[in-house]
């Protein structure tokens, strides 16, 4: 699979919901989907699990899914459900080595959040995911 793009998203719940990979395949398949749409998923607690295999295509931005490696980083709403980058520094350590594995495997790959694709109107993952990675990833700063 040719990757263009690592994709990072948020899966929309407060820092007292703590899931993982398991409780978001329910979710995608509650949704229709064939199980969890993304590749890898980043706990509270800083732990990484798989979801898809990097060689089969996500379900996690229209469009692109043929082309890309999804991220899902558990948080990205306070608990009034409003967007916040609220993420711990053992998630953000973990986000920084997976996408820095991942850019060693695919050089060409952007490395982009959920947000920035044409047509999403979400904050997800509720930082400029750009900025983070042009300043080789570490602690998040929330812009919205």
């Amino acid at each position: 699979m040719k990757v263009d793009f690592i994709v990072i998203h948020c899966s929309a719940t407060n820092p007292l919901h703590d899931i993982g990979a398991s409780e978001i395949d329910d979710w995608h398949r509650k949704r229709g989907f064939s199980r969890i749409g993304y590749q890898y998923v980043v706990r509270r607690s800083g732990q990484i699990e798989t979801g898809r295999k990097e060689t089969e295509p996500g379900a996690h931005v229209q469009g692109y899914n043929s082309r890309s490696i999804g991220i899902c980083v558990v948080g990205g709403i306070n608990t009034a459900n409003e967007p916040e980058a609220n993420y711990t520094p053992s998630q953000e350590k973990s986000l920084t080595d997976l996408v820095n594995q991942l850019a060693i495997r695919y050089p060409n790959a952007t490395v982009q959040g959920h947000r920035d694709f044409p047509g999403v109107n979400k904050a997800c993952p509720c930082f400029d995911v750009r900025e983070w990675w042009k300043h080789g990833g570490g602690a998040i700063k929330g812009d919205v």
